[in-house]
């Protein structure tokens, strides 16, 4: 169905060439609600978000907004920490203990760093820096 502004609410009416089909589905809505709608998103995660507008409240639209902020650093902090443990793995398979010690002297920064943030159990990070670490000694 067809729709137009009038005032701060979308209603049926006239549709303009440049909306989406989301925005035909959204008949009725706060006009607030729906600019997010014609923004390019700048993620997955806020594509997602806005496909899947589900707040009822103002509170509960700035606990989604900040629940892809906090999404978006956790993806980046996970992917660091595997880059850093894989680094190491690696250099213990092909058997160069120099580079497999100083990968390990950099992972252990970053392993340290997501028991802070809350990101892994600190017995996670005591696990895997024990592993790499009886990898590194096993090493001739």
């Amino acid at each position: 169905m067809p729709t137009h502004y009038s005032g701060n609410v979308l209603i049926p009416g006239h549709l303009h060439a440049s909306w989406s089909v989301r925005a035909a589905l959204t008949i009725g809505r706060p006009v607030s609600k729906l600019r997010a709608l014609f923004q390019p998103p700048e993620s997955r995660a806020a594509r997602a978000f806005e496909e899947s507008i589900l707040a009822n409240t103002k509170s509960a639209e700035k606990a989604a907004r900040q629940a892809v902020v906090r999404r978006e650093r956790n993806v980046v902090m996970r992917s660091r920490l595997r880059t850093a443990l894989r680094d190491v793995t690696q250099a213990i398979a092909s058997g160069k203990k120099e580079s497999a010690q100083s990968a390990y002297q950099t992972a252990v920064p970053v392993i340290d760093t997501m028991v802070t943030k809350g990101m892994i159990h600190k017995n996670k990070a005591a696990r895997h820096k024990s592993r790499l670490a009886h990898g590194i000694k096993g090493m001739k």
